[in-house]
């Protein structure tokens, strides 16, 4: 399983003693050349200053709902592995990976092709797509076994799209992937999610992915 996963605006600086490094970074054989390119364009001191692991500068409504710190020791093994965050200057990173704080905004153009040739080859049963629109342009994985998820919440029998708030249910969906059994499939994942969530799962057509969408009750 992958699940993938936007950065967030909100950051926490990079406290510590360790320096930034391009080739310590997943993916650095593939990617330190771009990753150079992008940080040099939008300011180079960070090439010497001081980083930390990706998944502690990340501080917005999803990550505090993942709550990395207070997962079990095999929910981190297991998420070191299957997360991966789209970002708008590394391109793609783990959760280990050590960063400096940013502001950017991503370009698809400038990283979608090379994104493509770094992430299609990985093997995975099955990708939970929690990105927002912004993040989801510079990589299409395979729909056949990829699930978007989808946030509603559903009011006197009426839904709407929940928007900044389905971050945070993301997240919890995030946080509850990682402590459960890995998930192979579609229907693995939407098992896992129904333990919490009222949702419905949508099989692929015309080329789209699985939808797998989580109602949420409105009073």
């Amino acid at each position: 399983m992958l699940i993938l996963l936007p950065p967030s605006e909100g950051k926490n600086q990079a406290e510590g003693s360790d320096k930034f490094s391009l080739t310590e970074l997943s993916f650095a054989g593939e990617l330190s050349s771009l990753r150079a390119q992008a940080i040099r364009a939008y300011d180079p001191s960070l090439l010497s200053a001081l980083a930390a692991p990706a998944i502690s500068i990340y501080s917005g409504v999803l990550y505090q709902a993942l709550d990395w710190q207070s997962l079990g020791a095999s929910a981190k093994i297991r998420g070191a592995h299957e997360l991966l965050i789209i970002s708008a200057l590394y391109g793609v990173l783990r959760p280990d990976d050590s960063i400096v704080d940013y502001k950017a905004k991503i370009s698809t153009s400038f990283w979608k092709k090379t994104l493509t040739q770094v992430l299609d080859p990985l093997e995975q049963e099955v990708i939970v797509d929690a990105r927002s629109s912004t993040y989801s342009a510079v990589w299409t994985p395979d729909p056949s076994i990829t699930v978007a998820v989808r946030v509603f919440q559903e009011k006197n029998g009426k839904r709407s799209v929940i928007t900044h708030m389905s971050k945070k249910y993301r997240g919890e969906l995030t946080r509850l992937l990682l402590k459960k059994k890995r998930a192979r499939s579609p229907h693995d994942v939407f098992a896992i999610a129904q333990e919490s969530y009222r949702c419905e799962l949508t099989p692929p057509a015309a080329g789209k992915s699985w939808y797998l969408d989580l109602i949420i009750p409105v009073e």
